[in-house]
């Protein structure tokens, strides 16, 4: 096998991936200068009430995670359903993704307008998983709106939708 083919359990853990929904959001901290950067991560989720946590996987190799263990700190923009433009820029390595985005500085970190829902976090403990980096986050601010979610889904963007129960 050439360096950057996948194995037969790498191309079907990563289809069996594709198959689960999962929200998509842009993970945010702020460096020096006041100066924003974020990336688009589908790894998330909640791990504690108790204390209140989240964790977020960046790829080891992400200058994000550089910056998030200097800063101490981490944004979790859970992003709305009508905000796939966005997540595709931020999904982008490309310089500029602040460029014409709206956002707002909360907990050390860039919380962009219009997002379902804002987690600010402190970096609790950072762990290897990997080719990528675990980020505990200690949950320090919380906001969620009634919009609906952005999901990543058989490599497409979607929506989620509630089941119509009989009454």
């Amino acid at each position: 096998m050439n360096a950057g083919e996948l194995s037969a359990l790498q191309t079907t853990f990563r289809a069996a991936m594709a198959s689960v929904a999962t929200p998509v959001s842009i993970v945010t901290t702020i460096e020096l200068f006041g100066q924003p950067y974020g990336t688009t991560v589908s790894a998330f989720s909640s791990l504690s009430m108790t204390p209140p946590m989240v964790l977020v996987s960046l790829d080891a190799g992400s200058s994000l995670l550089g910056m998030i263990e200097r800063s101490g700190s981490f944004g979790l923009n859970v992003l709305a359903a009508d905000q796939a433009e966005l997540a595709l820029r931020f999904a982008n390595k490309s310089p500029g993704r602040f460029t014409n985005t709206e956002w707002a500085e909360e907990c050390g970190a860039a919380r962009l307008a219009g997002a379902a829902a804002w987690v600010g976090c402190a970096v609790a403990d950072i762990v290897d998983g990997g080719d990528h980096r675990i980020l505990l986050g200690n949950v320090t601010s919380v906001d969620v709106t009634d919009r609906e979610p952005l999901t990543y889904h058989a490599r497409t963007f979607g929506t989620h939708r509630r089941h119509v129960t009989a009454c």
